[in-house]
């Protein structure tokens, strides 16, 4: 794998592969997200931590247009995305968005495949319609991903006979048939029963480490350490604290992720 330098480290003639500039969001008068920087590298993995409310997922949101941001800048590539309206929000046209889902694949909470298709024609679904791609390649192109996350012998099967594990690892591949440049994950593990959550972090796992582009909001932080190159912790829609594993997990210097950190370390047995 190559090495990858934090974003606010690349050299000076490196364009990132997703930078955010003074990002924000609000909902009516909750402003969810306050301005956020950020620049990726090529191949970073980046965790995302925070407490419940700290905007992690409105962020994710926001990247991949989910959400339209109220203010700031998304560019792909040193491309932006999206125009500035007169309220200053961003706001996209469909050919644009349709760009962006194929570069940028977004893995969700809920699995949020269709009941009515089988497993191989869920992952096929997104090349077909979205990419134009034939249907026997993409076919071949869905079998393939379902067996790099071990659930070949599932493909004929219907979303509602597999458990949630399963499920979710099926919504991966899904996302990889598309053969996006990022991948977000959404606390992909958070609405799985605990006996399911490792199958689903060894596949993400496994993706970490062909050098992709990856995004996770987890609370898992034991994965964190292991999966990331860079860790944020969110506070109040802005990024508190950042930096390596080591020194967010292991030696955060704000006090408001030492407390945060504390809460998952209380107890032990």
């Amino acid at each position: 794998m190559a090495n990858v330098l934090p974003a606010d480290v690349l050299p000076a003639d490196a364009t990132p592969v997703l930078a955010v500039e003074g990002l924000r969001k609000s909902f009516g008068t909750n402003e969810v997200l306050k301005g956020i920087d950020l620049k990726v590298g090529a191949g970073e993995r980046i965790a995302i931590l925070g407490s419940s409310g700290s905007g992690k997922s409105t962020f994710l949101r926001c990247i991949n247009f989910m959400e339209t941001p109220s203010a700031g800048r998304i560019a792909l590539d040193g491309t932006p995305i999206g125009t500035e309206g007169r309220n200053g929000a961003l706001t996209a046209k469909s050919g644009e968005l349709r760009r962006l889902r194929t570069r940028v694949g977004m893995i969700f909470q809920q699995f949020n495949l269709f009941p009515h298709m089988s497993v191989l024609e869920n992952v096929m679904e997104g090349p077909v319609t979205v990419k134009g791609l034939p249907k026997a390649e993409a076919r071949a192109k869905a079998q393939d991903y379902l067996k790099r996350v071990g659930l070949a012998e599932k493909a004929d099967q219907y979303p509602q006979r597999l458990s949630g594990g399963q499920q979710q690892r099926v919504a991966i591949a899904r996302a990889l048939a598309m053969e996006p440049e990022i991948l977000l994950f959404d606390e992909p593990t958070s609405s799985l029963d605990p006996e399911l959550v490792g199958e689903v972090l060894d596949v993400i796992l496994g993706l970490s480490r062909e050098g992709r582009t990856m995004l996770l909001v987890t609370h898992e932080l034991g994965f964190a350490y292991h999966f990331a190159t860079r860790v944020l912790f969110l506070h109040e829609g802005r990024i508190h604290e950042q930096g390596t594993p080591d020194e967010v997990l292991k030696n955060p210097r704000e006090e408001r992720t030492q407390a945060f950190l504390h809460r998952f370390s209380a107890f032990h047995f």
